[in-house]
């Protein structure tokens, strides 16, 4: 009667396994049927004679990636930090109470709320405009809250049966955590990275309220991160893939609006598979060197 039980359970994991897999497949292979035929050197890099992308997404495609880099190198400090205090030095009490309300809060706060807030704090307060440096900080808010119990579980997971056989061979706290723990810890910190990339790649609400939507021609000859005029400026406005989507769907100010939107999609579909798979790569390999597999 048990094992009749467990394969039925086996049998309808695997049937929900299944059927997650086909919708993800059946979803992908939608977006780029629909958007394939857009998908030429034209449409992504631009052509003075080519008007169906209003000169191509280049400008969209560059601003979605650096909005990442800049958006991570805000994120994974302060998210792998935080995992650490809470998996190793919180101390049970109100404080830790306290925190863990505030990052479940977050968690739970929708996009466009967050999107308002960086609105009235970082452009009109702080006085920055539409910018990149306010978009990141907006995504930033969305994304710290997984990414932190991400770090935490991972880091607390590590700990377990290393932890004071490091110890024990005399080694510092801080020791153990930098030399053996967040070594081991990488593989699950990275797919913490992954989920928060795919959140940056795919969020339009937020930015439209902080980064704005215009993208001006890149001129890289013009190397700031303070000159508006210069593509690495973080105080330029920034229209990233995902928002020129929405701009084009609900302005209708191009009569192929419909074909620019879904060659647009396929392309940030096949930028987020590229960079998961890349990233998966690039952790396994991570991994077996601080394990010493290689």
């Amino acid at each position: 009667m048990e094992k009749t039980k467990d394969k039925i359970a086996t049998i309808i994991l695997y049937v929900i396994s299944g059927f997650v897999i086909l919708l993800l497949v059946a979803f992908i292979s939608y977006i780029l049927i629909k958007g394939g035929s857009s998908l030429t050197p034209s449409f992504i890099f631009g052509n003075p004679k080519f008007t169906e992308a209003g000169g191509g997404i280049g400008p969209q495609l560059f601003n979605s990636f650096y909005l990442l880099v800049i958006t991570l190198i805000i994120t994974i400090p302060i998210g792998v930090g935080a995992g650490i205090y809470l998996a190793e030095y919180a101390r049970k009490g109100k404080i830790l109470n306290i925190i863990r309300l505030s990052i479940e809060t977050m968690a739970a706060l929708p996009s466009i709320v967050v999107g308002l807030f960086g609105l009235v704090v970082f452009v009109q307060m702080a006085k920055w405009g539409y910018s990149l440096i306010a978009g990141a900080l907006a995504i930033t808010i969305l994304n710290l809250s997984s990414m932190t119990r991400v770090c935490e579980n991972a880091i607390r997971v590590a700990s377990l049966g290393v932890k004071e056989s490091s110890l024990g061979l005399g080694a510092t706290k801080w020791q153990t955590i930098k030399k053996v723990i967040l070594p081991m810890a990488m593989p699950q910190i990275l797919t913490g990275i992954i989920l928060a990339s795919g959140r940056i790649f795919g969020e339009a609400a937020a930015l439209i309220y902080t980064a704005g939507m215009s993208a001006s021609p890149l001129n890289f000859s013009n190397i700031s991160f303070i000159d508006k005029a210069s593509p690495f400026a973080i105080t330029r406005s920034t229209e990233t893939l995902a928002v020129y989507i929405w701009k084009i769907n609900s302005e209708g100010m191009l009569p192929d609006a419909t074909k620019v939107a879904n060659g647009a999609s396929a392309v940030l579909v096949i930028m987020i598979l590229l960079f998961n798979f890349t990233a998966r790569i690039l952790g396994k390999k991570l991994h077996e060197s601080y394990t010493g597999k290689i």
